[in-house]
């Protein structure tokens, strides 16, 4: 799914400035809140980003100041991925 939205250009520009690539900024914000509010789990952030491993995912929702609250499934779904990928 796409999400496009639009800013003035002298207010794209300066946030530009700052923040650098405005698409993945945003990205990530939205990723962390979703994360924040339990609507995503730590594996579902790791695809989204495209990090290869639970740390550096953690390590983003640390930056973030997202709560790492490690769920049994979440560790449950990371074993299977993990057996999956050593399976190939």
């Amino acid at each position: 799914m796409d999400v496009a939205f639009s800013l003035p250009e002298d207010l794209g520009r300066k946030l530009q400035e700052r923040w650098g690539d405005l698409s993945r900024r945003a990205l990530e914000s939205l990723i962390a809140q979703a994360y924040r509010e339990e609507s995503l789990t730590l594996g579902e952030v790791r695809r989204l980003l495209g990090h290869e491993t639970r740390m550096e995912a953690e390590a983003f929702l640390k930056e973030q100041g997202a709560l790492l609250d490690y769920t049994e499934e979440e560790l449950e779904q990371d074993l299977e991925a993990a057996l999956e990928a050593s399976n190939r």
